[in-house]
């Protein structure tokens, strides 16, 4: 017996080639095409943002099938090529796609004019994506948009056209928005950061087309047409619409797993992630700890006794069945859940992620690859994981920041738990995200943070938590049901003066418990509520709430000016934006989170006088002709190359001045620049003798690799190490 079904998928990029060609055609039974231009633009937002469309049902033709079903082409296809397969649903979401990629010149039905898709580009990197797809309409107009590549730039709008074209058309796109830009630098303010987003943006676009995935049943080519007629009438009155969980529960009834059965009994152990994906995420993350892929192609092989190919290094091909049977898959199936409810519970911890409640969670879709490098690490041996659970932190916040999980999400799932795998087995083998997160967070463009479900809003009302913030009044942490994400200074005095969107910043907002906003807040500047606060509570304790919101006292003191100006406000934001990126730059960056904060002060001690023997080692070869030793030079030339192949490092070897090659010492490679005996004259004067300033290097280092590795220090080591830093300081003030 012939299969009556076979589920498959098609890239984005592949499926825009086969309606190029007229691979599908549509059966004369089907209503005609009737979506209007908010419905398509709304695909292309789902699809730009990784969200799942919906399964496609097709049926392969034959000759007689063409000609018994009168088939024609899609609406706006001119007709020819080859037909391959019958469309018997999906039409409406595949002459879509056709008509914002393709751009036929023809009207849309029941409309007079023509329309095009584009996607704006600033709004998109900004991830603003309720307003980064729009449509334009006007025969004219549409021609001018698509044959003026100015207009184009200009305006940051990429025609979806472009894409339809296929080949190296959206790469020439980019280059000329990069050179459009580039002209005006000098002239428009922002020119550089637009030019500088054009190529991110087009790789964005061409990770989409290439790995976003169509899901789709087909139906057998030998079906007798009354078959497939009744299938099709089932599907459509029903209202039914596949997914890979779906696909999945209709391949594992004959194993006898009820996919569906089984969710529903753990759904309430998952619900916090306020996801309506979760379902698909159990699958995923099954997949990454099986086989460390999770794309719908690679979810087929966890149907028991399916076997996967898989290629050896020689060339050589092997068939591996993943999961053997329905035994093997309960049990990875309930080992995929408590990942989840790990993952859960670890973010929801307050000194952890502080993601306190679901509404503040920044990425849902990160959760499979949390999940499984989380539970990854519970499989290290127990002396290993203390150092695998800082690096998993780090990836975290810098996976989060960089907006790394705003799209094509299972291939950076793999991408991740493959290099996170590495990295903790090498702790030279950084994931490349680490490196762009520390080198770009001071870019982090808070002030346009208005929308509460962006990932790096939420991500800051996170680190509120995680700095412990306490309410105004009670001086505790709001339980999550009674947060209240609250202004600082009121909207409505912003709609009053003029401010704009500025005035919804998170670095306007703090988590408040209701009840504060209500009855000692609610419409009053803070120069009249605090005030208030401080009469009740005492300015110290109000102060000392308010710190735990990242504001400083600097900012403190701006509030409470009167009057208080639109100048006043401004200075306040950049205040605390200061304020805001320093946290990030000293819990996050500098992975202080869970120091004590005794141990968090000495880091920064040791910090400061590392940047400061730099400085006097930049100094000495630069001023004095001193040099670095061979073999440290040849270790800096290593890491500075290492980081020039990873696109972080954009000088040239003979641009790497001093101090660029300085930052790529540890702190015992500077005490052998210099104690090296070509530099030491240059250091003699202040340290005195070399075993003397050997001691003390000895006593910060086994400070700093306390705190950076063990988390914690012996009393011996602790007054040690602050004696050497009290010698440094002391020797650092003196004249050389």
């Amino acid at each position: 017996m012939k299969h009556a079904q076979k589920p498959d998928h098609v890239s984005l990029n592949t499926l825009l080639q086969r309606i190029r060609e007229g691979h599908f055609v549509i059966p004369d039974f089907q209503r005609e095409f009737e979506w209007s231009a908010a419905d398509i633009r709304g695909l292309m937002a789902s699809i730009f943002q990784d969200f799942f469309i919906g399964s496609l049902l097709l049926w392969r033709g034959t000759r007689k099938n063409f000609e018994s079903l009168s088939t024609e082409p899609i609406y706006g296809h001119p007709g020819g090529g080859t037909p391959v397969q019958i469309v018997l649903d999906g039409q409406q979401r595949l002459t879509a796609i056709h008509y914002a990629f393709h751009a036929p010149d023809k009207v849309l039905p029941g409309r007079q004019n023509r329309f095009i898709f584009s996607i704006d580009v600033a709004r998109f990197m900004e991830e603003d994506f309720d307003n980064a797809f729009r449509q334009d309409w006007g025969n004219r107009w549409c021609r001018q948009i698509l044959e003026v590549p100015e207009r184009q730039f200009e305006n940051h709008w990429f025609p979806l056209a472009i894409v339809g074209k296929g080949g190296f058309e959206i790469f020439r796109w980019a280059q000329g928005y990069e050179s459009f830009w580039r002209s005006r630098a000098g002239k428009e303010p922002e020119a550089i950061r637009f030019a500088e987003n054009g190529m991110r943006f087009i790789e964005q676009i061409k990770d989409i087309i290439e790995q976003y995935q169509i899901s789709y049943i087909e139906l057998d080519r030998d079906l007798e047409i009354e078959k497939v007629c009744d299938i099709f009438t089932q599907i459509n009155s029903k209202g039914v619409r596949l997914d890979a969980f779906d696909l999945l529960n209709s391949l594992l009834k004959p194993k006898d797993i009820k996919l569906k059965l089984l969710y529903r009994s753990v759904a309430d152990r998952l619900e916090f992630a306020e996801s309506d994906r979760m379902n698909i995420y159990v699958l995923m993350v099954m997949s990454i700890l099986a086989q460390e892929y999770c794309s719908p192609k690679y979810l087929y092989y966890l149907v028991p006794g399916v076997p996967r190919t898989f290629r050896d290094p020689d060339g050589g091909r092997r068939d591996r069945v993943i999961i053997a049977d329905s035994s093997a898959f309960l049990s990875r199936w309930n080992d995929a859940v408590e990942a989840l409810e790990q993952a859960l519970r670890l973010l929801r911890h307050p000194q952890e992620f502080g993601v306190t409640a679901g509404r503040f969670l920044p990425y849902a879709s990160i959760l499979p690859a949390f999940a499984a490098i989380n539970a990854r690490i519970g499989g290290l041996p127990a002396e290993r994981q203390l150092q695998a659970r800082r690096k998993l932190n780090r990836w975290y916040w810098a996976s989060i920041f960089t907006n790394r999980y705003s799209s094509t999400v299972e291939t950076r799932s793999t991408r991740d738990f493959i290099d996170l795998g590495r990295w903790f087995e090498a702790d030279e083998a950084i994931p490349p995200v680490i490196g762009e997160f520390e080198s770009s967070f001071r870019r982090l463009d808070l002030e346009r943070e208005t929308r509460s479900s962006s990932a790096v809003y939420r991500a800051i009302f996170n680190l509120f938590v995680i700095g412990g913030a306490r309410d105004w009044v009670s001086g505790t942490f709001p339980e999550p049901d009674a947060i209240d994400d609250h202004h600082v200074v009121p909207s409505s005095w912003g709609q009053a003066n003029g401010v704009g969107p500025l005035i919804d910043s998170v670095l306007n907002r703090a988590p408040l418990k209701r009840e504060t906003n209500r009855r000692w807040i609610n419409d009053k500047l803070p120069n009249a509520y605090l005030p208030a606060l401080i009469a009740s509570s005492g300015e110290a304790a109000v102060r000392a709430n308010l710190e735990t919101h990242f504001i400083s006292p600097t900012a403190f003191d701006i509030l409470l000016r009167d009057p208080f100006t639109r100048a006043d406000f401004e200075t306040f934001i950049a205040e605390r934006k200061r304020t805001i990126l320093e946290a990030i730059e000293n819990l996050l960056v500098k992975a202080r989170l869970d120091l004590s904060p005794s141990l968090r002060e000495l880091d920064s001690e040791i910090e400061r006088i590392e940047l400061a023997l730099r400085g006097l080692v930049v100094e000495a070869v630069d001023r004095h002709g001193a040099a670095f030793p061979e073999h440290i030079a040849a270790k800096v030339d290593e890491r500075m190359e290492k980081d020039r192949r990873r696109g972080l490092l954009d000088t040239t070897e003979a641009e790497a001045e001093t101090m660029r090659r300085v930052q790529y010492l540890d702190l015992r490679e500077l005490e052998s620049v210099i104690t090296a005996k070509a530099a030491w004259p240059a250091f003699s004067a202040r340290f005195g003798t070399r075993e003397q300033l050997a001691a003390r290097f000895g006593q910060l280092a086994e400070l700093r690799n306390g705190i950076r590795h063990s988390r914690a220090v012996s009393e011996i080591a602790r007054r040690d190490g602050e004696a050497a830093i009290l010698w440094f300081k002391a020797q650092l003030d003196r004249a050389g």
